[in-house]
């Protein structure tokens, strides 16, 4: 089965050949631990899972990395508004992101390195990129050259000027460019820092992946993934640094970026009031499948948005099937299932192929393609019908009520629409 996947760099879908066929390496961008994940952080994790278990299934060994920036100037900034250390706030929320991946059905990752742990690691590769002319020490910042590096925005596909001009770019009078971005910071004495070359300082945000990366997986890598925001500035410039601190490598051959995420139709935003994390969908009761089946139905490549119907339809989907496989047995994956898999991580596609399954009876079948995918997990049980409380119970009978007068009225889509609300509260409904 050939693996092909749209890569970023060369704007086209490509056949997928690892450097080596025994080690194939994925590194992922993953969270700055101040504050719990928003339903947009998690897309690109369960993206890239459904990536490394299509690649566990083609290669004996694959080393997938995503780390932690646990230093950063919005975990001080949040730190401080609470009186707390930085590096308990960091752990506590590292820890939430680690459960609320969990409960969407993620994998661990095989590495998970922190950045204040990789600190000897980013000082030498700033060391390299001053010697070898691509970086220079300005007011006790150290700050990197793009203008040093040819091809400076080949991944992005922006000049220099465009860079510029589309982007917030700090001035200072220190910079030998205003494009010129941040390798090395000076901390005061109320900062958490580290002693340097430069002094006592800490990291900026895009050396910290190039360091991590180099040490872990290599100084060139098969896999880059991450969402689409990152692709400038953050992995333009963590390829400037590393292309120019091994000038042999090419840091990534593969670079896969997600779309974004909207909800009901709108941006994200916090004053339109559809602003919301993972753990305010399952603290809603929304079960971490049904938001991983919600993801899976656009492809990773294309804008997603997220609906209240969509989580109701999916609710609704996962309930049939879980009913379906309740006695099934584990199976081969479905062949039509990979092909898609393995076509750009066609996931609306593999997911069409299980309906088909399901009404062929194949339960066996319907089983393994959604537990490849992170679905249909053997202990999940909040698809099994509750005993309903009087209030419940009034609502199932006036929804019934509705479906039938709207049925006498041939408003079959009223009808419908019904039929979803009921079988989204686990309730089946039979037309004799």
């Amino acid at each position: 089965m050939s693996l092909a996947l749209y890569n970023t760099l060369s704007r086209k879908k490509e056949p997928f050949t690892p450097l080596d066929a025994e080690r194939v390496t994925m590194y992922v961008c993953g969270p700055t631990v101040y504050n719990r994940v928003h339903i947009g952080n998690a897309r690109p994790v369960v993206v890239f899972d459904i990536l490394y278990r299509l690649l566990q299934s083609l290669y004996p060994n694959v080393q997938y990395a995503r780390n932690i920036t646990d230093i950063d100037d919005k975990i001080m900034t949040a730190a401080a508004e609470v009186g707390e250390d930085i590096s308990i706030l960091s752990q506590r929320y590292a820890q939430a992101y680690f459960e609320d991946m969990a409960a969407l059905n993620n994998l661990e990752p095989t590495i998970v390195p922190y950045a204040t742990q990789h600190i000897p690691e980013m000082i030498s590769m700033i060391e390299r990129l001053i010697s070898k002319g691509h970086a220079y020490e300005a007011k006790d910042n150290v700050l990197f050259a793009v203008q040093s590096m040819d091809g400076y925005g080949s991944l992005s596909g922006r000049s220099l000027d465009d860079m510029l001009a589309g982007a917030r770019v700090e001035v200072a009078a220190y910079k030998r460019y205003a494009g010129d971005f941040i390798l090395w910071k000076p901390s005061s004495d109320s900062e958490p820092g580290w002693e340097s070359p430069w002094g006592k300082g800490r990291p900026g945000w895009h050396i910290e992946c190039s360091a991590m990366i180099e040490k872990h997986l290599g100084e060139t890598i098969d896999i880059h993934g991450g969402g689409q925001d990152l692709i400038f500035p953050h992995h333009e410039n963590e390829l400037a640094q590393s292309c120019c601190a091994v000038p042999d490598g090419g840091f990534a051959n593969v670079w896969l970026h997600n779309e974004m995420l909207q909800v009901e139709g709108k941006k994200m935003s916090k004053s339109l009031g559809n602003f919301f994390t993972v753990r305010d969908l399952l603290d809603r009761g929304v079960p971490g499948e049904v938001i991983r089946l919600v993801f899976l139905s656009t492809h990773y490549g294309k804008p997603m948005d997220w609906t209240q119907k969509k989580a109701d339809d999916a609710m609704a989907t996962l309930r049939k099937w879980h009913k379906l496989v309740k006695n099934a047995r584990p199976a081969a994956l479905d062949g039509a299932v990979l092909s898609h898999l393995a076509n750009d991580l066609n996931t609306p596609g593999a997911l069409s192929r299980m309906p088909e399954l399901a009404k062929a009876g194949d339960a066996d079948a319907v089983l393994a393609a959604g537990q490849f995918l992170g679905l249909l997990a053997a202990d999940a049980d909040w698809w099994q019908p509750k005993q309903a409380s009087d209030n419940a119970k009034v609502r199932i009978e006036a929804l019934l009520t509705s479906r039938s007068q709207a049925k006498a009225y041939r408003d079959f889509a009223k009808a419908d629409r019904v039929r979803a609300q009921l079988e989204a509260a686990g309730i089946e409904v039979v037309d004799k």
